[in-house]
C-alpha cells in the first residue's frame, strides 16, 4: 500500500483504486485532544481539495481536505462515538473516509513519507 501526504497534513493510503484518507500524526499533535468529527455522506463526489470532513479539538476546528478526487465509498463511523481515536491512531484506526479514486495521476503531486517528514521538519 502506498501512502502519500499533503502540505495540509492529510494522508491517503492507496490500495488499488481505493484511497483511505486521514490526518497525519503531526496534525493530530497540533490539534490536541479531538472531541468531535464530522464525516461526509457516502456517495458524495469530491474534487481534489474539497472539504471532506471537520475535526474539532479542545483547541480549534479544522477542515480535512481530499488529497485526490473521488467518490466517498465509506466513512469511519467509529469516530462519531470515539473521536479520540484520531489522536490515538491518526494514521491507522483514526482514518476518516474511503474514496474510489478518479484520477490516480493526482497522486503524483503528493509527497511520499520521506518528503513529508522533511517538510514537517522545516515547519
Amino acid at each position: 500500500m502506498t501512502v502519500k501526504y499533503t502540505e495540509e497534513h492529510e494522508w491517503v493510503k492507496v490500495d488499488g483504486d481505493t484511497g483511505i484518507i486521514g490526518i497525519s500524526v503531526y496534525a493530530a499533535k497540533a490539534l490536541g485532544d479531538v472531541v468531535y468529527v464530522e464525516l461526509p455522506e457516502i456517495g458524495r463526489d469530491m474534487a481534489k481539495g474539497d472539504e471532506a470532513a471537520v475535526v474539532e479539538s479542545v483547541k480549534a476546528a479544522s477542515d480535512v481536505y481530499t488529497p485526490v478526487a473521488g467518490e466517498v465509498i465509506a466513512v469511519n463511523e467509529a469516530l462519531e462515538d470515539a473521536p479520540e481515536t484520531v489522536n490515538a491512531s491518526p494514521e491507522g484506526e483514526g482514518w476518516f473516509l474511503k474514496i474510489k479514486i478518479k484520477d490516480a495521476g493526482e497522486l503524483d503531486a503528493l509527497m511520499d513519507a520521506a518528503a513529508y517528514k522533511s517538510f514537517c521538519d522545516g515547519l
